[in-house]
């Protein structure tokens, strides 16, 4: 286990540093964001709670809240007009310098594509670095589901990702940050772990990050 000088130490000479999206690259909970605007912002947000705690798998979180939510394609599209998320203090500059530093930056988010792209955008982090689920909608427009074969869409599913990039694109240290037990589960393989408590304070989370 790291101690605090090592975690600092590997953030310092990172080849990558991975960010959770909902409550830390912004300061909501997407999907509860959704079901508010969609009128079962209750009786979703519970099973947000149990998800970023690990009391209950995440993908059998993400389908029991979807179920509920059943949001169409207008819905998500009106969402993103209407309410977009607020980003949390300081992330684009933060982005920034870490770019500056040669650093490569990537989203990985249990939530969904539709928000995160637009978001990766708007701090200048490239489409190729994101990683998130994806809604599924039939030709009229209706709620179809979500990509089951995501990563994203399980638990564990975040480490899975970062193995993938340190095979794939030769990064020797990678630090991953976040507010959620899907995110403290990537550390291993990640090699630090960094937990963030600005927007939400997870309480294993935070007993467990270094």
């Amino acid at each position: 286990m790291t101690t605090l000088a090592e975690t600092k130490a590997v953030l310092c000479s990172a080849d990558a540093v991975c960010f959770d999206v909902d409550s830390t690259v912004i300061k909501e909970e997407g999907i509860d964001e959704l079901a508010t605007f969609c009128g079962v912002g209750n009786e979703v947000a519970e099973i947000t709670g149990n998800a970023m705690r690990g009391t209950v798998s995440f993908k059998k979180a993400l389908t029991e809240r979807l179920s509920i939510i059943q949001p169409s394609r207008e819905q998500v599209n009106k969402l993103l007009t209407d309410h977009p998320p607020c980003l949390t203090e300081g992330i684009k500059e933060l982005v920034g310098q870490l770019q500056q530093r040669g650093v490569e930056v990537f989203l990985i988010s249990g939530g969904f594509r539709s928000l995160v792209d637009r978001l990766a955008t708007e701090i200048n982090v490239p489409l190729a670095n994101v990683y998130a689920n994806k809604l599924k909608f039939y030709f009229n427009g209706d709620y179809a589901g979500f990509d089951e074969t995501q990563p994203t869409a399980e638990s564990g599913g975040k480490g899975r990702i970062i193995a993938r990039l340190k095979e794939e694109r030769g990064f020797k240290k990678v630090v991953m940050i976040g507010d959620g037990a899907t995110d403290l589960e990537a550390w291993p393989p990640a090699d630090a772990f960094i937990g963030f408590g600005g927007n939400v304070v997870r309480q294993q989370v935070k007993e467990k990050a270094k």
